[in-house]
């Protein structure tokens, strides 16, 4: 941009502006998208968890079904589903009969 110029906007509905607004974020679909799930226990007390990472989509919805299927609470958080107790075959199990490709990691 030039020194002098400025960018300007408008709020009259009939401008258009040259630059198209972002459509958010890409989410692939199921077949392209790689889940790693793994068992995890650290900062938890000694629980177990399952954890699901990788996931793009609508996360809370994902949890809701996984949850549901599971039988167990769980939760999102830091870009991660976590479902209480080990549940790491049966999640992979249904994650592959939807499309996804799973990678099981850790213990």
């Amino acid at each position: 941009m030039a020194a002098n110029s400025r960018r300007v906007y408008s709020t009259h509905p009939t401008e258009q502006s040259d630059t198209p607004a972002p459509d958010g974020p890409s989410v692939k679909p199921p077949n392209q998208q790689t889940l790693y799930i793994m068992r995890d226990r650290k900062r938890r007390k000694g629980k177990t968890v399952t954890v699901i990472s990788q996931f793009q989509g609508d996360m809370t919805a994902m949890k809701k079904e996984l949850q549901k299927h599971c039988g167990a609470g769980g939760s999102v958080k830091n870009g991660e589903i976590e479902i209480q107790g080990d549940h790491r075959d049966k999640i992979a199990a249904y994650m592959r009969s939807k499309g996804y490709k799973v990678k099981l990691s850790g213990g």
